[in-house]
């Protein structure tokens, strides 16, 4: 079968760690050349060298993207590296904590306008004369918090809600050019951010959140990148400013019908992909940043 994104160049933002991982190796695997984005701390190195390894084309790129001249420079980086850019993927984001409302730290609140909002603004305004001149895509990471709201994570879900009104707007606008614009809006996916060992959820909300899948589990990061594959992909060809949900079905039922299913199904499928950092990924605000977002 001829890989799907032969020929192509894709900049994966946030592609060290996660479904970033996951992406920016599935991509590869089809074909595409690779520029993978991420902070000076993520394994944007590694992954590289792993994809390099399996034989694709890869390299890194590591700044803070949410601000314009590092967003440029990254744009800048690919094109110049492989000659065009064709894919541009705003996986880019964190997730700091949880807390109700009146409780919420503001510092996370401004931690995550930074990282999932201002990183999709200023690499979609950077990336796209380039990928006029090829009849390109953006796909971003929306949410089923962004759907749907979920408390505790009123604020992550308000910022996954602006990048998903952010990409059909876009999608509209750039149309006439050949820009097509999607989201892609993952549930539970097993990462850093579900698990209470490694990110801001306590064991009623882990617990919660997952048996509030109608699949009785998490997704994994490959399952996403499936469906980014897709929609960077000319088989969507006629596919623009829309939201695909990977959530198990969350944001057609959002209950504890998890519960009900038997434990054969809860099994996460194997995959292709060697994720070596599905469990890394910011979960926590950090330190040279504390003090700083409203500056």
């Amino acid at each position: 079968m001829t890989r799907r994104l032969e020929g192509k160049v894709a900049i994966v933002t946030g592609g060290g760690a996660g479904i970033g991982e996951a992406i920016s190796k599935k991509f590869a695997r089809e074909g595409a050349a690779v520029l993978v984005v991420g902070l000076a701390e993520d394994p944007v190195g590694e992954v590289v060298e792993e994809i390099v390894a399996a034989g694709g084309r890869a390299a890194a790129f590591t700044g803070d993207i949410s601000t314009q001249a590092t967003a440029e420079a990254c744009v800048q980086q690919a094109v110049e590296l492989f000659g065009k850019l064709d894919v541009l993927v705003n996986n880019a984001g964190v997730f700091p904590a949880t807390d109700e409302l009146d409780k919420y730290p503001v510092e996370a609140f401004e931690y995550m306008i930074k990282n999932n909002i201002y990183t999709a603004f200023h690499m979609s305004r950077a990336a796209l004369p380039y990928l006029q001149k090829t009849r390109g895509n953006i796909i971003s990471a929306g949410s089923e918090a962004g759907q749907m709201g979920s408390p505790n994570i009123t604020p992550y879900g308000g910022t996954k809600a602006w990048v998903m009104t952010f990409s059909k707007g876009l999608a509209v606008e750039q149309a006439k050019y050949g820009v097509r614009v999607n989201c892609v809006g993952p549930g539970p996916i097993d990462t850093a951010w579900t698990h209470k060992e490694t990110g801001p959820m306590d064991k009623k909300m882990e617990k919660n959140t997952v048996e509030g899948v109608p699949m009785g589990r998490r997704g994994t990061p490959e399952e996403v990148a499936n469906v980014y594959l897709f929609l960077a992909s000319d088989e969507a060809s006629y596919v623009t400013g829309a939201t695909y949900f990977v959530d198990g079905g969350v944001t057609s039922s959002k209950s504890l019908s998890g519960e009900e299913v038997p434990s054969e199904l809860k099994k996460e499928p194997a995959g292709e992909l060697v994720l070596s950092h599905s469990q890394d990924g910011h979960a926590e605000i950090r330190p040279q940043d504390t003090g700083h977002m409203s500056s």
